[in-house]
């Protein structure tokens, strides 16, 4: 099949830089969005990238006791450990190749810490946090968590030698487990060299391609670590595709062997924005409001 024929389909957008900053407890991530050219790509409200880093016994960080309110949290641990809880009583550990997932609804109080024994340990830690908007009908549903072990994720094979880790939406005939409020795809790509996927979007979603390890070209357009591809709403797919290797073949695992993707698609909600923090409202009235709920202790509290 003619190259051509394979790029075919929606074409790239923009292309936006990751800038470098700290969270939590001072962990470093690195951030493709929201930034002021780039404040969200509805419905998408922000990817985080913690690591991949080497930490030494008792330098991992996390999250203390923080709230939410009127959106989702993803968290896909891909490294090391984060055990979770929160106000509404929720208690997990998200453990190496598992996911938690967040609806934050009318609001909530939430750590993301690491687990003792990774603590004491150290290791390596890679991790991403993705933040998913709720339309203003479900900004007040009841708090919600959903926990996924590594198992409970679905690895699709594409023709062209592609793996897929799907966490939500259906891709190449597996469906993540995760129950969604707003239509979206949320695949982790890992494409060898030369290996490739293809992805149909449906008319008017938003798809976008995050380069989290090694280079891609995302519908022709040439991708280095880091960097975020959004695409525009002028076709029906789009494919993902790791450059061909050069010289001797890497061996498997070798750094750079492999290119590693995050794809996210989505059914835009279209209405108006209103954040500060971890507050994402409609406007700024709500916004007001959530902040002197959280004070009032109406979105729960941690226990001691």
């Amino acid at each position: 099949m003619a190259t051509h024929a394979l790029t075919a389909g929606r074409t790239v957008a923009r292309v936006a830089r990751p800038f470098h900053t700290y969270e939590g407890a001072g962990f470093p991530v690195r951030r493709p969005f929201p930034t002021e050219e780039l404040p969200f790509v509805d419905p998408f409200l922000m990817i985080d990238q913690v690591g991949p880093v080497e930490l030494a016994p008792g330098e991992a960080k996390g999250a203390p006791p923080h709230p939410h309110r009127g959106f989702e949290t993803i968290q896909y641990v891909l490294d090391g450990d984060i055990a979770n809880a929160d106000s509404r009583g929720h208690r997990a550990v998200v453990r190496a190749g598992g996911a938690q997932w967040l609806t934050a609804g009318s609001g909530i109080v939430h750590e993301a810490l690491p687990t003792p024994e990774f603590l004491a340990s150290g290791g390596r830690q890679h991790m991403l946090q993705i933040w998913l908007n709720l339309p203003a009908r479900l900004k007040g549903v009841p708090p919600r968590s959903q926990n996924a072990e590594p198992a409970d994720l679905p690895v699709a094979v594409t023709p062209e030698g592609a793996e897929l880790t799907v966490l939500a939406g259906t891709s190449h005939g597996v469906t993540g487990p995760f129950e969604t409020r707003t239509p979206v795809l949320v695949a982790h790509g890992r494409l060898a060299p030369g290996t490739r996927a293809e992805f149909t979007v449906p008319a008017g979603h938003n798809p976008m391609v995050y380069v989290m390890r090694g280079e891609a070209t995302v519908s022709g357009e040439h991708l280095p670590d880091g960097h975020l591809a959004v695409l525009a709403r002028d076709g029906e797919r789009f494919t993902v595709e790791a450059p061909s290797a050069t010289g001797a073949p890497a061996a498997a695992g070798a750094p750079g062997a492999v290119t590693e993707v995050l794809v996210l698609t989505g059914e835009p909600i279209g209405e108006p924005v209103a954040r500060s923090g971890p507050f994402v409202m409609n406007t700024p009235d709500e916004l007001r409001r959530a902040e002197r709920d959280f004070r009032q202790g109406l979105m729960g509290r941690m226990p001691v």
